[in-house]
């Protein structure tokens, strides 16, 4: 049972008990926690009714992770995700909105525009101030860190070595972050800090043997808030953040779906990474 969740209040409202709980948690049996933070779509109304129409499709969702994920299940691995959309809080970013990657574009914990950088509400007078923000991070942002936070204590008291696995997805083609196309699979350790060396260059050479993709480590994504905050390979937390582009799973505009063929072409190397984390951690105990 994870902690007990706080109503939401945003902007002087107070959410109904018809709002989404923050996150869904699985917990499985593994030494492998996966957390899915921006695969959330949920926007409670009176957010809703402040964006613009194309902020209320939450393009920059994390879409359809669950699904491309369900196999983990099978493997063990304890499995969080989201509900609320990237836009209402941001679950991959310091809780004081700090830049993850300084002197480059980012969106912050409480995002005002898009990854195209359009803005998210209609009203520039409507983009929350400091006290919806602490609300919204209070409701949905601690429960969810907390819950994360718990989960790997238990998994480690049990196991003594885990993995935490930081799901993402992202467009191919975003020129606000990068040039060109990314490549599909990148995988980020914090720049060597989050995980064990070995264990990174394993990741990156199975992920290079995707037929059809390409891949790279510690890239232009070296793994947000989450990776870096957790990830402790002295004391037997191993965190890998993978971000995977869309055009890899699913359709990379609306209506945004998913594509079963194409996916399956991808889920046997993210089953083969998972496999060699696990493999990895189980072979190591910390006293």
């Amino acid at each position: 049972m994870g902690p007990q969740n706080p109503p939401e209040t945003f902007q002087n409202h107070t959410m109904t008990d018809t709002a989404p709980p923050p996150f869904v948690f699985h917990q499985g049996t593994a030494p492998l926690l996966i957390s899915m933070p921006h695969a959330g779509t949920h926007v409670p109304p009176d957010i809703a009714a402040r964006l613009t129409e194309e902020a209320r499709h939450v393009p920059d969702t994390d879409w359809h992770l669950p699904r491309l994920y369900e196999f983990a299940k099978a493997m063990g691995a304890s499995i969080l995700v989201a509900t609320h959309s990237r836009y209402v809080v941001d679950l991959n970013r310091p809780p004081d909105g700090a830049s993850l990657y300084p002197g480059q574009s980012v969106t912050g914990l409480c995002p005002v525009d898009t990854f195209d950088d359009t803005p998210l509400y209609a009203d520039p007078a409507d983009v929350p101030a400091d006290a919806e923000i602490a609300a919204r991070r209070e409701a949905i942002w601690g429960p969810y860190h907390a819950q994360l936070r718990a989960e790997l204590d238990r998994l480690k008291a049990v196991h003594g070595t885990v993995a935490l696995w930081d799901a993402h997805s992202i467009r191919s083609v975003l020129p606000r972050f990068f040039e060109g196309k990314l490549p599909d699979l990148n995988l980020g350790t914090g720049k060597g800090t989050s995980c064990a060396l070995e264990l990174a260059e394993h990741l990156l050479a199975i992920a290079q043997t995707a037929p059809g993709h390409t891949a790279i480590l510690n890239g232009r994504f070296t793994g947000g808030y989450i990776t870096r905050h957790y990830g402790q390979p002295e004391a037997g937390i191993h965190a890998v953040q993978l971000e995977m582009t869309q055009c890899s799973y699913m359709q990379e505009a609306l209506p945004f779906g998913y594509l079963p063929e194409r996916a399956e072409q991808i889920q046997p190397t993210l089953q083969r990474m998972l496999q060699a984390v696990l493999d990895f951690v189980t072979t190591r105990r910390v006293s």
